[in-house]
């Protein structure tokens, strides 16, 4: 393997997809649509940023030929049932046209754990239907599905412990929803062993951590570890769905939204007997060690450099 193209790669996980391909001497084409977001990765040797929409079909064709696979990441967690559809199905089934016709059959996508068509929120369907398209496409296809991702930069633990510095009381919906969060160096490490592997073709992989919490336990983790406890309230669904479409129609990016609420009708957790990281000789980390480093005080290095520790297991 000597060239990848990485779709969505100056996002969360992203980046640190890019920082493992670059650790392990493989380049990178990193396409977006404003270079300004390709900073985080431009610094690494062996990535290109290009500019480039991927999200046109003309452009996306021309950016595979020389590459020896594709990693797609690309993925929203809030939209409606259009803005699902063509994130999520839409572009799914123009890359795998695109790979088609240009001769590239490797891909790596990363979809979502409780991802189903019979799924309670469109999300969860949404990462199905677009699954469903690349199985039938024919393609090399390794299929990952993580739990939610944590690391320094995420918006999940980052802001539990934001919302605890603002306000005396934690109002939750879904407290009771349970979650196996994994560690974001612990999902670039699978996407790149699979990128690797031809062993890895045709299999569907569930990353997540060695523990399961409730969300009203992460919430209160968070607020611990950042200084600034307080008390979690868990709501009733009715009112939990009132704070949910109160917080979707306020301006900007939604801290949780009605289609949020419906995915955590569904824990978040290992299905018995499938693939996971263990079966990638992935050892997961344990969230609390990890999160201590980026929530306590004022905030550290990026515990991406704990990879080199990972590197040294294999």
């Amino acid at each position: 393997m000597k060239k990848v193209l990485v779709l969505g790669g100056t996002g969360f996980l992203g980046r640190h997809v890019c920082e493992q391909l670059n650790r392990l001497g493989i380049r990178a084409t990193v396409p977006t649509r404003r270079m300004v977001h390709g900073r985080s990765v431009q610094m690494l040797p062996l990535v290109d940023v290009i500019e480039a929409d991927v999200h046109d079909a003309a452009q996306l064709s021309r950016l595979l030929p020389g590459h020896d696979a594709v990693i797609n990441l690309i993925a929203i967690l809030h939209g409606n049932r259009q803005r699902f559809q063509q994130v999520h199905v839409a572009f799914p089934t123009r890359l795998a046209q695109a790979m088609q016709s240009s001769g590239v059959h490797r891909l790596v996508h990363v979809s979502a754990l409780g991802a189903s068509e019979q799924g309670p929120s469109l999300y969860q369907a949404s990462k199905a239907a677009g699954e469903a398209v690349l199985q039938a496409a024919g393609l090399a296809l390794t299929v990952l599905r993580p739990s939610v991702i944590f690391g320094a930069e995420d918006r999940f633990l980052n802001l539990f412990a934001k919302l605890q510095g603002m306000f005396p009381v934690v109002p939750l919906a879904g407290a009771s929803s349970r979650f196996q969060p994994v560690w974001v160096g612990d999902v670039a490490q699978a996407v790149v062993c699979c990128v690797q592997q031809p062993p890895t073709i045709g299999q569907t992989y569930e990353c997540t951590g060695p523990e399961v919490f409730t969300l009203a336990d992460l919430v209160r983790l968070a607020g611990r570890l950042s200084g600034h406890p307080r008390p979690v309230i868990g709501l009733p669904v009715a009112l939990g769905y009132f704070q949910a479409l109160a917080m979707e129609l306020m301006p900007g990016e939604p801290l949780m939204s009605t289609d949020n609420l419906r995915s955590m009708e569904v824990d978040n957790i290992a299905s018995p007997g499938a693939p996971n990281l263990a079966d990638l000789g992935i050892t997961a980390q344990a969230l609390e060690p990890v999160a201590a480093t980026y929530l306590v005080g004022c905030g550290r290095a990026d515990p991406l450099l704990d990879v080199r520790q990972q590197a040294s297991r294999r």
